[in-house]
């Protein structure tokens, strides 16, 4: 968590102008929550999806964001799924449906994640709203490691 938050820190202020902090550090930090994202770390997954869809201190890629996002909503990282319900609400990185993206905010909010149980699909009709819940049920019994049982 700690190279987490100094890297999000760096790259939104600038490391550079940090006293003690230089870019090579920065960039080193970069690189250790890469690697634990790509064992399969969920949170570090997370981190770089936020990373990417922000663009801080890399290209802003949303294609790259929703990858990291998915990878990290797999293992019931509830923001991650709620984040891949905006995803899919507004088109970012991948095709914009609503379906899939009440079935993410579906699972998010089974997770008890609070912004998705306050978020609002406004574009999707009744039937998309039930059909992703449908979806997400689906979901959930391909994958039960969707629904974090902490």
């Amino acid at each position: 968590m700690k190279y987490v938050l100094a890297i999000c820190v760096c790259l939104m202020i600038g490391c550079g102008e940090q006293p003690g902090h230089s870019v090579a550090e920065a960039a080193k930090e970069f690189e250790e929550i890469k690697a634990l994202a790509e064992k399969g770390d969920a949170e570090a997954q997370y981190q770089m999806a936020s990373i990417y869809g922000r663009g801080e201190g890399v290209e802003k890629d949303f294609k790259e964001a929703a990858k990291w996002h998915r990878k990290a909503a797999d293992q019931g990282f509830a923001m991650a799924q709620r984040n891949l319900g905006a995803i899919y609400y507004r088109g970012d990185g991948v095709l914009k449906d609503h379906v899939i993206s009440e079935a993410w905010y579906t699972i998010a909010r089974a997770n008890g994640d609070g912004v998705a149980m306050r978020a609002k699909n406004l574009k999707a009709t009744s039937e998309q709203i039930a059909e992703g819940q449908k979806l997400s049920r689906e979901m959930i019994a391909k994958n039960p490691k969707l629904i974090n049982n902490k």
